[in-house]
């Protein structure tokens, strides 16, 4: 299973529509074939930072993603929200405790 973590910095004048657009999404990531798991998070000290926190069967099933026709419709709406440049991380989870 590869973990997706991606850090997201969003222009205050944007934030309701980036929620917005995460709300009408969401459902659609998380449906999509490899997809298992998704949250949203947002930094409590800088209500301008997200992240994003998803899991994938494969590295192959987040490529699918990343280059579907779905993804390039919420990133085309996203990029221009954008206060920083984006930072993604794709890391293997290692342990769970509950």
């Amino acid at each position: 299973m590869l973990v997706r973590i991606v850090k997201l910095g969003i222009e205050t004048k944007h934030i309701e529509a980036f929620l917005a657009n995460f709300e009408a999404s969401k459902k659609y990531i998380r449906g999509f074939d490899g997809c298992q798991f998704l949250e949203l998070y947002q930094e409590q000290d800088n209500k301008n930072v997200f992240f994003t926190y998803s899991y994938w069967n494969s590295e192959t099933d987040l490529n699918n993603y990343r280059h579907s026709e779905l993804f390039q419709g919420i990133w085309a709406k996203t990029k221009p929200m954008f206060n920083a440049k984006p930072e993604a991380w794709s890391v293997d989870k290692l342990h769970t405790l509950k």
